[in-house]
C-alpha cells in the first residue's frame, strides 16, 4: 500500500522540490525565501486542527458545486477516448478517499517521531498548491483505475461523503500536536501526518479541476 501512496504523491512531490531548487541568478534571494517558508511552518505547526477541517469542507463544497445537477450524458462524456470523463473522476476520488485514509491511519500507528520535524521541509500551503498543480499529469495505480460507474450526481457524492465522514471524524478527534510528531518518509521528501491527512483533501481538490477541465470543453453536452 505504501507504494500505491508513493506513485500517487511522487509527480506533485517531486514537483515542488524540483521547483523549489534554485536557478542560475536566484542565489541572492535565497535566504529570504527561507526565512519566509521558516515562518509559514513555524504558524502552520501552532495551528489546531480547524484549518485542516476548513480545507476538507472547502474541497467538499467545490467537488458538489461542480457536479450537482448533471445529467447522465454530462457525467459520462469523455472530451478524449484516453480522457477521464466526469464520472470517472468523481469514482477515482471515493476511491482515493478511502485508501489514502486507510494509508494514512496506518502510518499514525507508528510510534511518533518528534526529534525528525525539522526534517520536513514542505509547508502546508506548498503541498496543497503543487498537488493540485494539474501541468503535471500521471498515471494512476491499477487499484484507483476508474471504469466510470456513475449515472447520476447524487449517488456520486452519497458515496463521496460516505467515504469522507470518517476522515472527519478522525480529524475532530485528533491533536494536531500528535498529528505534527509522526513523520513519514516519502521518495521525495519528508511530511508529518498532519500533511499526510491534508494529501486526501487536496488529491480532491486536483481532481475537481479535471472535472472543470471538462466541463469546459467545447463538446461537453449542454443538458
Amino acid at each position: 500500500m505504501q507504494q500505491i501512496m508513493n506513485m500517487i504523491a511522487i509527480a506533485g512531490l517531486s514537483a515542488v522540490l524540483l521547483s523549489s531548487a534554485p536557478s542560475q541568478g536566484e542565489t541572492a534571494n535565497q535566504s529570504s525565501l527561507i526565512e519566509a517558508a521558516e515562518r509559514a511552518t513555524l504558524v502552520e505547526r501552532r495551528e489546531g486542527t480547524d484549518s485542516l477541517l476548513q480545507y476538507f469542507n472547502e474541497t467538499s463544497k467545490e467537488l458538489e458545486k461542480q457536479v450537482a445537477g448533471l445529467s447522465e450524458a454530462q457525467l459520462q462524456f469523455k472530451p478524449a477516448p484516453d480522457k477521464w470523463s466526469i464520472s470517472q473522476c468523481l469514482e477515482h476520488i471515493v476511491l482515493s478517499e478511502r485508501m489514502i485514509f486507510d494509508m494514512a491511519k496506518a502510518a499514525l500507528t507508528k510510534a511518533p517521531q518528534p526529534e525528525r520535524k525539522s526534517e520536513v521541509q514542505m509547508t502546508d500551503s506548498n503541498l496543497k498548491t503543487t498537488i493540485t498543480d494539474r501541468s503535471h499529469k500521471f498515471q494512476a495505480p491499477k487499484e484507483l483505475q476508474p471504469s466510470g460507474i456513475y449515472k447520476d450526481s447524487k449517488t456520486a457524492l452519497a458515496d463521496f461523503n460516505a467515504a469522507r465522514q470518517p476522515v472527519i471524524d478522525y480529524i475532530k478527534k485528533a491533536d494536531a500536536n500528535d498529528l505534527r510528531n509522526h513523520i513519514n518518509d516519502y521518495p521525495t521528501g519528508v511530511v508529518d501526518g498532519y500533511q499526510g491527512l491534508m494529501f486526501i483533501a487536496a488529491h480532491c481538490a486536483r481532481h475537481t479541476k479535471q472535472i472543470e477541465e471538462v466541463k469546459a470543453n467545447p463538446n461537453f453536452p449542454k443538458q
